[in-house]
Order: C-alpha cells, then sequence, then structure tokens
C-alpha cells in the first residue's frame, strides 16, 4: 500500500507537466500526496473496521471516503468524484476512470485468497466504479499485487494479466513519444503494469510508470502498489515518503499493519 502512496507522491509533479524519461529526482519540494494516496487510505480505514467489526464493507468504503475526502478536499479529485464526495445520497456513477485502480491496492493485504482479492475489489470499487471496465481494471491490479505478495514469479503474474484482463502487447519504449493524457482504466492500467514487468526494482518501476508521461501519479501508484509487493521499498525512500504525510495518514497505515500484519520484503 506504500508503494501506491510512493507512486502518487513522486508522479504528483509530472501530472501536468509530464517528463518522457528516467532521469529526474524523485523528491524535490514540489512532490506532494494527492487523491490517489487519499482515496487509497480511505480503502484501507475502510477494511480495518470491517475487518474488526465484520460491518458492510461497503458502507465502510462510502463513509470513509467521504470522511477522508473532506477532510483533504484540495487533493486533486475528479468531478464527478467530486461530485459524489458531496452527494446527499451518494450512488455509483457508472464510471471507468483510473480512480478505481489507483485505490485498490490495500485489498491484497486483506485478503487470504485470489477469490477473496477478486471479491472484496469488486465490492470496494463498485461504490462508485461501477461500469465493467472500472472493476476490471481494480480486479487487475489488485490480482497482480496479490500475486507479488504471494512470490509469484514477475512472467507468471504477466501471464495471468494477459489472459484474464488485458492484452499487453506494448513495451515502454514502443509508446512513450505518443502515449498521451487518459484517465480511463483501459488506457492507464495496462500501461502502469508493464511498467512493473519491465521494472528490475522498486524505484526502477516508479521512473518507468513516470517516464511515459499521461496521468503520472496514478500511474506510478498502479504500479508502485505491484511493485513494493514483488520488491520491497528501500529504507531511504520509504522514509522520505513519510515526510510528506501528515500523522493522521501515517496513523492509518500504522493500523493496517496492525490489522493485517506488517508487510515488508
Amino acid at each position: 500500500m506504500l508503494g501506491t502512496i510512493i507512486g502518487d507522491i513522486v508522479g504528483s509533479r509530472f501530472e501536468w507537466d509530464n517528463i518522457k524519461s528516467k532521469n529526474f529526482y524523485l523528491f524535490t519540494d514540489k512532490s506532494e500526496f494527492t487523491d490517489d494516496s487519499v482515496m487509497t487510505l480511505a480503502v484501507a480505514k475502510a477494511l480495518i473496521n470491517w475487518k474488526k467489526t465484520r460491518r458492510q464493507l461497503e458502507r465502510n468504503v462510502i463513509n470513509q471516503m467521504r470522511s477522508l475526502g473532506r477532510k483533504y478536499p484540495f487533493a486533486g479529485y475528479g468531478g464527478m468524484f467530486s461530485n459524489w464526495l458531496t452527494s446527499s445520497n451518494p450512488r455509483p456513477y457508472n464510471s471507468y476512470g483510473n480512480g478505481a485502480a489507483m485505490r485498490v491496492s490495500p485489498v491484497a493485504y486483506a485478503a487470504n485468497s485470489i477469490e477473496e482479492v477478486k471479491e472484496l475489489s469488486k465490492r470496494v470499487t463498485a461504490v462508485t466504479h461501477n461500469h465493467p471496465e472500472g472493476i476490471k481494471g481494480a480486479e487487475a491490479t489488485a490480482v497482480a499485487i496479490y500475486l507479488a505478495i504471494c512470490n509469484t514469479n514477475i512472467s507468471e503474474i504477466k501471464e495471468v494479466i494477459v489472459r484474464d484482463y488485458y492484452n499487453i502487447d506494448f513495451t515502454l519504449d514502443e509508446i512513450r513519444d505518443h502515449y498521451y493524457f487518459n484517465e480511463t482504466c483501459q488506457e492507464t492500467v495496462p500501461q502502469a503494469l508493464q511498467a512493473f514487468f519491465e521494472s528490475k526494482d522498486f524505484e526502477d518501476a516508479i521512473r518507468g510508470a513516470v517516464s511515459i508521461g499521461g496521468d503520472s501519479d496514478t500511474l506510478a501508484a498502479i504500479c508502485g502498489g505491484v511493485a513494493e509487493a514483488y520488491y520491497g521499498i528501500p529504507k531511504d525512500i520509504k522514509e522520505k515518503a513519510y515526510s510528506y504525510l501528515d500523522a493522521g495518514l501515517i496513523a492509518i497505515i500504522k493500523e493496517f499493519q496492525i490489522v493485517f500484519g506488517s508487510y515488508d520484503k
């Protein structure tokens, strides 16, 4: 989950000012967490409450996303999601935006089987992103993370993704020059996963995701969630990332680790 947040922070300054290279500083004074991190932690908090009480997960997700979203109103939410946050009757709005995949990483740590990963992914996603492509993008991301947690070989993870979700028949070098800003799952998740599939370590995965341009923070967030589960996170990167978060957000991370077990490769 922290890998998702790191990807978001690193990619944040490039979202509207793309860089088509892996050569950049990971963190600067312009780096910040965005809605990707806030909503990931909202899902994490909802899962914590669900684990402790077994109350309806969907209601927990709605409550936590609206609570944290209102606490961090300037995190960069999309228009439809902003309306959902403030609605008196929040309902799913048939979205297939990449917000479905950017926030789903905690379910991979809360699940005990691949079947439960898929179930939890759908339940935390469909409260807003109930379009089939939104469900698919979140599930593909969560499955990849879960397989990485289970020490599945990177080539085998790609086989599952290609077989069940996306025909990833491109390299980052092949798309870098013409890839453009896109907020859909179907044009973000495959690219983010390919950045992981081509990577040699956690940092390289984040750099690869950012280097193709597009919706940089979300690409790196999705990629970072998988890369963390596969490689772990270097200590210096982890410590630097925490410096961008406030005490309340860090507390959710720590509580999640207590409830679901600390995970660190």
